[in-house]
């Protein structure tokens, strides 16, 4: 496999790569960022591979109160147009979704907690989620949702959100849940998120959110496997 240069985007100290850092480091792939909540420099585009981005509490369209949003959605644009992989996750997946021209709006219900997606006939079918299982249990924390951009194909819904992933012209992979959560990042999340455990129909407790410990490694084991995969269809 080719050796990566990973630039990631984290928006929040809480949320940040997880065990995605694992899998860069165990392949050999190098890692630099750009964290906004301490400074908005972006790199060179031809100096990276990979663009990943990362979640957070804000929305794709505050950017009064973060005027920094603007530049990223547009480098994210960038990226995707010189053929860079690009994955975005939670947050991430709908700043990818605003950069490709799609609407981002409010869900009708919060999604906070271990929930199961269902992958459509498509992802079933595709190399990156081929002989998975058809319905997996991954961790939400979202409250926003997307349209699909024009000429993405959806590859998961939920009983709570329809659009759970796509896939964009096979190098831009936009998930709005989180596989990357270790124990150490899960316990930031809450710690940093913890008002946000109210109730709601898919809104689970801080109990139930720590006694589902075995679908951390569950999850691992999938987005190394998702990882890999997209590294070699780059």
């Amino acid at each position: 496999m080719k050796k990566l240069r990973i630039h990631y985007f984290q928006h929040v100290s809480h949320e940040g790569l997880g065990s995605i850092e694992e899998w860069a480091s165990s392949s050999g792939h190098s890692l630099t960022s750009t964290r906004f909540f301490e400074s908005a420099g972006l790199p060179e585009i031809s100096d990276l591979d990979w663009l990943i981005v990362m979640g957070g509490p804000m929305g794709v369209n505050d950017e009064k109160q973060f005027p920094w949003l603007a530049h990223e959605k547009k480098f994210i644009r960038q990226a995707i147009d010189k053929g860079k992989t690009v994955l975005g996750i939670c947050l991430g997946s709908q700043l990818v979704s605003a950069a490709l021209g799609a609407k981002v709006y409010k869900n009708a219900e919060k999604e906070i907690g271990w929930f199961d997606i269902e992958l459509t006939p498509f992802a079933q079918s595709d190399n990156l989620f081929f002989e998975m299982e058809s319905r997996l249990k991954v961790f939400h924390w979202h409250g926003d949702t997307f349209d699909l951009p024009e000429n993405a194909i959806r590859l998961a819904s939920s009983a709570g959100c329809k659009n759970q992933a796509y896939i964009y012209k096979d190098k831009v992979l936009a998930l709005q849940f989180h596989l990357e959560p270790t124990w150490d990042l899960l316990l930031e999340m809450i710690e940093g998120g913890r008002e946000e455990l109210s109730t709601g129909k898919y809104v689970q407790t801080e109990k139930e959110l720590l006694n589902n410990k075995q679908l951390i490694e569950i999850n691992r084991k999938i987005l190394f496997v998702l990882l890999t995969r997209l590294a070699e269809q780059g």
